[in-house]
């Protein structure tokens, strides 16, 4: 009996470590893979344009409130992704994933219901506030666990998931404009709602963190070889410290004068390609579904690049860009180079939103990465009402959306200074961590020293 007993025990404990070993060998490109779906989800959001006509013509709302849920959602967006992030680092990517779905998901669907009743108020309530929070978790919660399956690739990584968010405009508008002229708008939401539930939900259910002091198998041969030397991250900080330190506030600044600046000419694009260039409804049309593009382009591009380049570097080279073709875009009256200046500004701008995750792992570390940069997105919220009521404002004041330009131009040149203030406080932490390897080697050196006089 107690030779049975003892067999099923060690037959339950190789069980059990065979399920602990496959966990471990989760593929971390389908987990980036997984991380796209929920991106490309969630994304949609930014196709909500295809929406406003149609729901102006059926019920006769203005376009302005037609145009608030959209403003809502980016609003919950950055609320949930700065309340909800402890949510994500406390019971994982995969439940938060989860939450996302269900939110994200179901606000999709009711909306249908409120188109249905005819019920602006619950059309905000669905998919600005409900879908808000799903948008706000899952964005946060599978770009978090990348930058730790990626420890080679930070900026690859997070550039892999918010490219699908980029992308996700380009790919869903046309599937929801054909939707609407066949089914209907409220049909619309039905389908486009359970789409994404499903989509997020199977998406969700691989995610998972690798295990603490994870690293590629190649990668940390090169790594132990002497090969390759990480770099260390500034510190390791919780996100309540992180919130206490002058460079979390410079990030948030860079990352909402981009947004701002970006969001505003994303909102107005259309109009503004036809004033300054005389572009024609269709052909500004195109060249917004074109723009989508670049956004998704630059996304991946600049993420990556910046691996090489680094963080720094890489939002400096955003800001000088932009400030100089935010300064020439009201003095181009020809349609080519106006097309070519809004490509690049549309890859910074998108490049900005992938480069951030790992800007802030470099400098914060990834004990609690994704309630920090929950805490960032919040300048998200801030730039989605900003921007756009700045570039209407200008638009009622002046008559042309091309005089707000300049001033966007300004704003790049104090995001530059910005960029190279924060390069003095990542000197002072950089000299201080040094000191205190020196230290500790100096103590490691004495202890052996020690030891061998013994």
């Amino acid at each position: 009996m107690f030779y049975h007993i003892k067999h099923y025990l060690y037959f339950k404990r190789r069980v059990f470590n065979l399920g602990k070993e496959q966990k471990k060998l989760k593929n971390r490109w389908l987990i980036a893979l997984s991380a796209v779906g929920i991106h490309i989800s969630i994304g949609a959001v930014y196709a909500w344009s295809v929406f406003t006509n149609p729901l102006m013509e059926q019920f006769g709302w203005s376009s302005s409130q037609v145009q608030m849920t959209f403003s809502i959602a980016i609003l919950f967006l950055g609320l949930s992704a700065a309340f909800l992030g402890h949510f994500v680092e406390k019971y994982g990517p995969k439940k938060a994933g989860l939450l996302a779905a269900f939110c994200f998901g179901i606000g999709v669907f009711v909306s249908g219901i409120a188109v249905n009743t005819g019920s602006l108020i619950l059309l905000y309530l669905s998919f600005g506030v409900l879908g808000g929070i799903g948008l706000g978790v899952g964005y946060i919660a599978p770009v978090s666990t990348l930058v730790k399956w990626f420890p080679d690739r930070r900026g690859l990584a997070t550039g892999l998931a918010i490219m699908g968010f980029g992308f996700a405009a380009a790919i869903s508008s046309p599937v929801m404009d054909a939707l609407i002229n066949s089914v209907g708008i409220a049909n619309t939401f039905f389908i486009l709602g359970s789409v994404y539930f499903v989509v997020m939900f199977l998406s969700s259910l691989y995610l998972e963190r690798p295990p603490e002091g994870w690293m590629p198998e190649g990668f940390k041969e090169k790594v132990d070889s002497g090969k390759v030397k990480i770099k260390k991250d500034l510190a390791q900080l919780r996100a309540n410290e992180a919130i206490k330190t002058p460079r979390f506030y410079y990030l948030w600044l860079m990352l909402f004068i981009n947004v701002t600046c970006g969001i505003a000419i994303l909102s107005a694009t259309s109009p503004l390609a036809q004033e300054s260039v005389g572009m024609s409804a269709t052909q500004a049309a195109a060249l917004v579904g074109i723009l989508g593009v670049f956004n998704g382009i630059g996304r991946l591009g600049w993420a990556s690049i910046s691996d090489y380049i680094g963080r720094p570097n890489t939002y400096t080279a955003f800001f000088v860009i932009q400030a100089v073709l935010f300064a020439l875009l009201p003095f181009t009256t020809a349609a080519v180079p106006f097309q070519i200046m809004l490509m690049i500004i549309y890859t910074c701008y998108g490049g900005g939103f992938a480069s951030i995750p790992a800007y802030i792992g470099d400098m914060f570390g990834t004990k609690q990465l994704g309630a920090i940069h929950g805490y960032i997105l919040t300048a998200w919220a801030a730039a989605g009402l900003a921007g756009p009521l700045f570039a209407a404002w200008m638009y009622d004041t002046t008559g042309s959306y091309s005089n707000s330009l300049i001033y966007f131009s300004g704003m790049f040149v104090i995001a530059f200074i910005i960029s190279l203030v924060i390069r003095v406080d990542i000197r002072k932490l950089e000299k201080k961590n040094a000191e205190e390897e020196k230290a500790e080697d100096r103590v490691k050196a004495e202890k052996a020293k020690g030891v061998h006089a013994g």
